[in-house]
């Protein structure tokens, strides 16, 4: 297949350019590099471009002649987007209707976009299933859950179909770690635990210790991001096979306290880092884990690296590489 990807040069869009390339399609990654990286387009061509670049965008589809779009591009870290509400609906709403525009305008009518369980809010039930009401608590999330609703929307009213998956908490590496999370103030838990265990961090913040949970410290679903580039492959032939949209939670089902992801690392690493344990986040729920049965029966997704240590492994040795290599990188 022929396939737009767009911020497919950051993390996890890397690795699904990766899963595409290797299975034999054709990717054109479209990314602007404010957080992504020419060297992570390990396949295909890229196109150094911004959403909000209309003509651009046109032009881009006008020559590719795309079967699919997945779309990855979205700014994604929730305390900015509270400080930048507006930025975070323009790149993340604003630049979703230039795209979707876009397919229509050149009949492109499958995408597969990039969305979060940060839709969720606080959820009433844990784990949580994709018919709870969406209550976003801050603007990332609001964003995600808008452009869920105009696929919705459009989707009614065209031929446009989509999957839009809803991630948990991606981490891990590609297990030869030629890609891996390279944002310089990267906020996702195991990576700030691996570069304070590299000495990139005076220590690591724990945000609350008298959650009601077993360790008093808060539970989340970890998801590994080779993982998660498989279920959108399955979400792209489900679209082409069945041609009906559909929404899925991409994570494991069960989750691991913040507590115990710091011992992992330790004992992964085999360093001791120093920890400091700091006042609650506003809005962060006790549990956030998914109920990922829809995912598994409908498009018959198994994960592979079902396993935190091989998670934070493949990770590690991406760090470690990033921190000895990544300084000679364009």
């Amino acid at each position: 297949m022929k396939i737009l990807v767009t911020g497919g040069a950051g993390y996890i869009g890397s690795h699904i350019v990766r899963a595409l390339g290797e299975r034999g399609d054709d990717v054109v990654v479209y990314d602007n590099l404010s957080h992504g990286h020419r060297w992570a387009v390990l396949h295909g061509t890229l196109v150094e471009g911004d959403l909000g670049d209309r003509s651009l965008l046109g032009d881009v589809f006008r020559k590719g002649r795309f079967d699919a779009v997945m779309h990855m591009a979205a700014s994604i870290v929730v305390d900015e987007s509270v400080r930048e509400p507006l930025e975070y609906y323009r790149n993340n709403v604003g630049n979703a209707l230039n795209l979707i525009e876009a397919c229509l305008s050149f009949r492109v009518h499958t995408v597969i976009f990039s969305s979060t369980a940060a839709v969720y809010g606080i959820p009433d039930r844990v784990p949580v299933k994709e018919d709870e009401p969406l209550r976003p608590i801050n603007p990332y999330g609001a964003s995600k859950a808008m452009v869920e609703r105009m696929l919705e929307d459009v989707s009614a009213s065209s031929p446009l179909r989509y999957v839009a998956l809803r991630y948990f908490n991606v981490a891990g590496a590609d297990r030869f770690a030629r890609i891996g999370q390279a944002h310089r103030d990267a906020t996702h838990l195991i990576t700030v635990a691996l570069r304070t265990a590299l000495g990139e961090r005076e220590c690591l913040d724990i945000f609350g210790s008298d959650y009601d949970t077993p360790d008093g410290t808060c539970i989340r679903d970890y998801i590994h991001v080779d993982d998660l580039a498989d279920a959108h492959i399955l979400a792209l032939e489900h679209v082409g096979k069945r041609r009906e949209s559909a929404v899925f939670n991409c994570g494991y089902g069960y989750g691991h306290s913040v507590g115990d992801v710091v011992k992992r690392v330790k004992k992964v690493t085999g360093i001791d880092f120093p920890v400091r344990y700091t006042e609650r986040r506003p809005g962060d729920p006790p549990a956030l884990v998914a109920d990922a049965e829809r995912i598994k029966r409908e498009i018959g997704w198994r994960p592979r690296y079902d396993d935190l240590d091989y998670i934070i492994e493949t990770a590690w040795e991406w760090e470690k590489k990033r921190a000895a290599t990544l300084r000679t990188r364009p």
